[in-house]
């Protein structure tokens, strides 16, 4: 849990350790394996997942320009770091939308 909120920290110095520790439960088993546990910006099926399964049926956000922008201004806050997390970018992308709240 340390570590996933440190990665969050690179990114949002005041991160919410709350928020973090409920996108790792969230995961869960996914975190598991390094290929799921990390987010492809160059792969459109991997951020179409992330579109329909985080910011849609989690976040509740159905607006599909609004959680392309999202993922878009994410994988582009997070683009010099070769592994981006899936804890990490899931945090940014609710904080893009003002979702941090809800979680």
């Amino acid at each position: 849990m340390a570590d996933y909120l440190a990665d969050v920290k690179k990114y949002d110095a005041g991160a919410s350790a709350d928020a973090v520790e409920k996108i790792v439960k969230h995961l869960g088993i996914a975190l598991r394996n390094r290929d799921s546990s990390l987010v492809s910006c160059t792969d459109p099926k991997e951020l179409e997942r992330v579109k329909e399964s985080w910011v849609a049926k989690k976040l509740g956000v159905s607006d599909g320009a609004k959680a392309d922008a999202a993922i878009e201004r994410t994988c582009k806050a997070m683009h010099a770091d070769h592994s981006k997390g899936r804890v990490t970018f899931y945090y940014l992308v609710a904080k893009e939308l003002g979702k941090l709240g809800s979680l």
